[in-house]
């Protein structure tokens, strides 16, 4: 096993899988692309002992038109972006579906920039481009950003349609985790070498021309448009025999839609993202409290196959919350709800399904917002209640437009063997210390370790805080420390100015960096400070 983060993992995947690989940086998902060129510069071979071509062009428009220039000419080519960067690649994604392209896209999820812009994570941007006709594929974690990467490729190939695999911006792209590698050999067993020939044999050439972006008049262009739909049909049952064939190999199975918790739960949460493992764990909680509850993990989003997904869901359900990491203004609700609703209401209306289920939706973690188990909490209960709200925002106190759910305090789910808290400075090497502890425990022991990592935008002398987990089981807590086993302050100013012994557990180690001998710095505390440490 390694301990790696998501970005890093993906990377690894798309690079051996890639012959061309055009790349312009935005964040977060720059370090794809970054490590892209440096291999590239050192030589290093991709699964054919050839060495991806990668070029950095002047934008995100333009990288994505040179993908689209390699794969007219036959060569397997990816890309990697985020936000606005994966808007300007809206017009090329158009072309490339319509022309049943194969590609994989890697997308760090991030927010659209609005009233302001912001570098942090969640899906605006990938539901910015649900109606482009590229498929979606999204992971929830390090070890299934890793995983999808490769069955996105091996899905696109067998399906024809690209695909857009995303996965949340800095919670699971920048996050460090203990994962199991995908080998070479692994690679090479499940790439489809027919598809790979067949995508070589639809390159444009003078031996066999042919003829493709043309300008359609209104007699033949609704009849072609309407000509792929066989191929969409077809996407599910390619992603869940790539997921199949993908368990054969590695003993991780996954499925498109995958349920989780009590078989015959009455309230259920539908989410997709970093949300699922602290869905997750939050139902373990309540399953163990005795209450019939669930979560369904959303994994292919497009194309949208309503007929699976109310296959996943439990019969017995009576309500279900939709959550959305994005907002739709104007919208009768989040794209996601909206997708489950028409589900739901077709399969009623065709007879498929006896009722309706009562289904709320739900906003939460935009622009990185905290997602932690008490607003998983809140919605199970907000289910739970006389008249749910229809609409609701989850991880805020909306007191505007009063729509937010009440949150309680110390939710506490999974017990892990050592939780910890670094605060430093931006640039001071706080974070990259925190990295190298995390990889030291993870590759040097049994133990499992996670490691986040929490700054501003700004590039220096900001304040930083990185959230350290370690035990003896895989971790799939997607949310940041809240009470520490020990807290390291690296900043002597820092302690007037945040509220950190308050995050000590009882018994727990702050440990300061200061100035003033051990005989001088209690008087150097403040009261308060002092007082905390006491009761601890």
């Amino acid at each position: 096993m390694i301990t790696i983060d998501g970005n890093s993992a993906v990377a690894s995947v798309a690079y051996r899988l890639s012959e061309v690989i055009a790349i312009y940086p935005i964040t977060p998902s720059s370090s794809m692309a970054e490590q892209a060129s440096a291999w590239s510069a050192d030589g290093r071979h991709n699964l054919w002992g050839d060495i991806p071509r990668v070029v950095e062009m002047q934008s995100e428009g333009g990288a994505i038109a040179a993908v689209h220039g390699a794969l007219q000419s036959g060569t397997l080519a990816t890309s990697f972006t985020s936000s606005q960067g994966l808007l300007l690649m809206i017009p090329t994604l158009y072309k490339l579906a319509g022309e049943l392209t194969p590609f994989v896209l890697h997308v760090a999820a991030r927010t659209v920039a609005t009233h302001a812009l912001s570098i942090f994570g969640d899906h605006s941007d990938v539901m910015a481009v649900r109606q482009t006709g590229c498929a979606m594929l999204c992971a929830a974690s390090v070890q299934e950003a890793q995983d999808f990467a490769l069955i996105a490729h091996i899905a696109s190939l067998n399906s024809r349609l690209p695909f857009i695999h995303f996965f949340d911006g800095f919670r699971t792209s920048h996050e460090i985790n203990k994962i199991v590698p995908l080998a070479d050999d692994t690679l090479r067993d499940l790439l489809p070498q027919a598809a790979i020939e067949a995508h070589r044999a639809r390159a444009l050439t003078p031996d066999h021309p042919v003829i493709r972006g043309t300008s359609a008049n209104p007699d033949t262009y609704f009849q072609a448009r309407e000509a792929a739909n066989p191929w969409y049909d077809a996407a599910y049952d390619h992603v869940a025999a790539a997921m199949d064939a993908f368990a054969e190999h590695s003993g991780r199975r996954y499925q498109p839609f995958e349920y989780y918790g009590h078989p015959q739960a009455t309230r259920v949460i539908i989410v997709m993202g970093s949300a699922c493992g602290t869905c997750c764990e939050l139902c373990d909680m309540l399953l163990a409290r005795g209450e019939r509850v669930g979560v369904l993990k959303v994994r292919l989003y497009r194309p949208f196959s309503a007929r699976h997904l109310l296959a996943a869901l439990p019969n017995s359900v009576e309500r279900i919350a939709v959550l959305d990491r994005t907002k739709e203004p104007g919208a009768l609700g989040e794209p996601l709800y909206l997708d489950i609703i028409a589900a739901l209401a077709q399969a009623v209306s065709q007879g498929e399904r006896a009722s309706l289920p009562r289904v709320i939706g739900g906003r939460y973690g935009l622009s990185s917002k905290e997602f932690g188990p008490d607003c998983a909490l809140a919605v199970f209960d907000e289910l739970a209640a006389p008249e749910p709200k229809a609409r609701f925002t989850v991880g805020i106190n909306d007191d505007v437009s009063q729509l937010s759910l009440t949150r309680q305090a110390d939710v506490r789910p999974v017990t892990n063997r050592l939780e910890a808290l670094f605060y430093g400075l931006g640039s001071d090497g706080t974070v990259s210390a925190a990295k190298n502890n995390i990889k030291i425990i993870g590759n040097s022991t049994p133990l499992y370790a996670q490691g986040y990592f929490v700054y501003d935008s700004k590039k220096a002398g900001g304040l930083t805080v990185s959230h350290l987990r370690v035990r003896e089981t895989p971790i799939h807590s997607a949310y940041l420390v809240d009470q520490a086993d020990f807290i390291g302050c690296h900043q002597w100013q820092f302690i007037e100015r945040y509220q950190m012994v308050e995050r000590l557990r009882p018994g727990g180690i702050f440990l300061l960096n200061t100035p003033y001998s051990a005989s001088e710095i209690w008087a150097q505390l403040p009261q308060e400070v002092q007082a905390l440490l006491n009761a601890r």
